[in-house]
């Protein structure tokens, strides 16, 4: 007779709580049309990346993250920590010459794909169990160190010839996690849990180049915070109990944001991500898989991925191998899958109010005219700010306001801008398009089109036009 293996329930909601890290891990990671050549796939790793202290300051990206977050735990308990973060590794593409030499090529023909320089990310983990106890005083600080590497993936055609190889090198990370505790005052037995990620790298970029590239393989990217209580719970940041606002309000959260994981009302897991998320995150039953590009309907996003080309096809699964697994999903996907990505029921409720008035008929004349606009101008328009004249390429701090505010948008408070159009509405509102000053895709965004948008009141002149 066995006996069977204890259970240990936290590991049970880290395994939750990871589905939607993992979402979290590889937001961005290649997106659509996976291929490297698309020009959306030039600025790599939005979110969460530490970059090395010599690299960050004054830049859009920054060293550190600072999770501050209340805990109740009961006596004896240990807290959990996992800090997840992707690698950049860089790949470089070798082709066999007839003399057995290997020479660096910008790509390598291949019957079933095209295999181009690329960054990949390997996914990173360092675990840490300890007493709440000990996280009094100074706490509990590790280093962390990532050595560099190198190694080599020989490629074969289809008749199984060698005909190149695939290079790797991975340049050394220096890291620390620091996790302290101090009791909150009250008539509760709460701690508010601090958590600090550090890139404590030593690299120093050249002074005369502003080489982003250069700065990612000694980075932690996406880096993101699994915490937990073996006993005890925490205390959502968005919805605490009313005798914990004032506490929660203190909390500091920096490039970061920590929520509840897990099935709904449970409390033993916070997830701290660099995107904003509501409390008990999941990822939609429906979801046929991972598409790395969740600024993208799944549905519309598997569609169009289908009818790439067979050449731009070959092209993505070259580019990585989550891109091929990508392809592989749009072409196998059955119907009934992707019938379900078309929509789906969450809430039902009564409607009790009486029915509406019929509308009224519809003039004959368009409810917009095109013509009637055609003094306006987003890139002469003016307004005034402040008393100030602003239109595009003026300079103006950002300052978004939490009436009707994006969340993600309170990152950039205070950052400088350059407005890039004025824009009217057909209501009549005004809103500037901007880019941020030090964006490194701020060029490319320019190209395509894809600004941020704030309205007058959110936006500080920074000089007299």
């Amino acid at each position: 007779m066995t006996t069977p293996a204890p259970t240990d329930p936290l590991a049970d909601r880290f395994a939750v709580a990871r589905q939607v890290a993992d979402a979290v891990l590889f937001e961005g990671y290649v997106l659509y049309p996976y291929r490297a050549s698309a020009a959306k796939n030039r600025l790599r790793w939005q979110f969460g990346v530490l970059v090395p202290p010599g690299w960050g300051a004054d830049r859009a990206e920054h060293s550190h993250q600072r999770t501050e977050c209340l805990m109740e735990p009961r006596a004896g308990a240990r807290l959990r920590a996992e800090l997840r973060f992707l690698r950049a590794q860089r790949r470089t593409v070798q082709r066999r010459c007839p003399d057995g030499e290997f020479v660096t090529v910008p790509e390598l023909e291949l019957p079933d794909r095209v295999l181009v320089p690329w960054d990949e990310g390997t996914e990173e983990r360092c675990p840490l169990d300890v007493a709440v106890a000990d996280l009094a005083g100074d706490g509990v600080t590790v280093p962390l160190t990532w050595p560099p590497g190198e190694d080599t993936e020989p490629v074969h055609d289809a008749d199984g010839r060698l005909v190149g190889r695939l290079m790797r090198r991975r340049e050394e990370i220096s890291g620390e996690l620091r996790l302290t505790a101090e009791e909150i005052a009250g008539p509760y037995a709460v701690l508010k849990l601090t958590a600090t990620v550090h890139n404590t790298s030593s690299w120093v970029p050249d002074p005369a180049a502003d080489d982003r590239d250069a700065a990612l393989p000694r980075s932690l990217v996406a880096a993101h915070l699994l915490l937990g209580l073996s006993a005890g719970r925490f205390h959502s940041q968005t919805d605490p109990p009313e005798w914990a606002r004032g506490a929660v309000a203190d909390c500091r959260n920096e490039h970061t944001w920590p929520v509840l994981a897990g099935p709904p009302g449970s409390t033993e897991v916070m997830l701290s991500a660099p995107i904003i998320l509501e409390d008990h995150p999941a990822v939609a039953p429906e979801s046929p898989g991972p598409l790395y590009d969740a600024l993208e309907i799944d549905e519309i996003l598997a569609l169009r991925t289908a009818a790439l080309t067979d050449q731009e096809k070959r092209e993505a699964r070259g580019t990585d191998p989550r891109a091929a697994e990508v392809i592989a999903l749009a072409d196998g996907m059955p119907p009934e899958v992707l019938e379900r990505l078309h929509g789906a029921v969450r809430a039902l409720r009564e409607v009790t109010e009486p029915a509406p008035a019929a509308e009224p008929a519809r003039p004959d004349t368009p409810w917009w005219d095109p013509a009637g606009d055609r003094d306006v101008d987003p890139l002469t328009d003016r307004i005034i700010v402040d008393g100030r004249s602003v239109g595009a390429g003026s300079r103006v701090a950002l300052r978004p306001g939490r009436r009707r505010t994006d969340a993600q948008d309170f990152f950039l408070h205070g950052r400088a801008a350059q407005v890039e159009a004025v824009l009217h509405d057909v209501d009549g509102g005004v809103h500037l398009a901007v880019t941020v000053e030090g964006d490194p895709g701020a060029d490319i965004r320019r190209e395509q089109g894809r600004f941020l948008y704030f309205q007058p009141d959110e936006l500080a002149p920074l000089e007299n036009e």
